[in-house]
């Protein structure tokens, strides 16, 4: 059975969506990117912190908001950035941290139901080989954020 991730924020005592943990892994910052009406596909990202001392594996992630969803990765070959399906899912190391970020590792949310509206918030379950299942919600940024809202950049002009 799943387990739902979201931490309580001990000031306000409200549930942080996006965050979560299950097992050895701590899951943070989770958040999606509304998305155009007609658009068939749509993404998720979360950082992922192994504090146990064995790896661990995401090898899958569930949606209901699409017809599937799979872990991808995107990397350049021969100038062109493709991307492709993590079959065997992505390793998150003991004592490491994964980031699930635009350009890099996400989630991919494949024939989209209708589209994801700024604001909204995507109930995404990411499987993990050992710790097992765990339910994240997704707050939805803008149509092509670059990172969640509220965060910043440091050091940038």
């Amino acid at each position: 059975m799943a387990q739902t991730a979201m931490k309580h924020d001990m000031k306000t005592g409200m549930a942080k969506a996006g965050e979560g943990h299950i097992g050895d892994l701590m899951l943070t910052g989770g958040w999606t990117r509304a998305t155009p009406k007609s658009a068939p596909t749509g993404a998720g990202f979360v950082t992922i912190t192994n504090k146990g001392d064995a790896a661990d594996r995401l090898v899958g992630v569930k949606t209901s908001i699409a017809a599937r969803s799979e872990v991808h990765t995107m990397e350049m070959d021969k100038g062109v950035m493709k991307m492709r399906q993590l079959v065997k899912g992505l390793e998150i190391p003991a004592g490491e941290t994964v980031l699930l970020k635009p350009g890099g590792f996400h989630m991919m949310f494949i024939g989209l139901k209708g589209p994801i509206d700024m604001g909204s918030t995507v109930k995404a379950t990411l499987v993990f080989e050992k710790a097992g299942e765990v339910v994240l919600d997704l707050p939805a940024a803008k149509i092509g954020a670059g990172k969640p809202m509220g965060e910043h950049a440091h050091g940038q002009n």
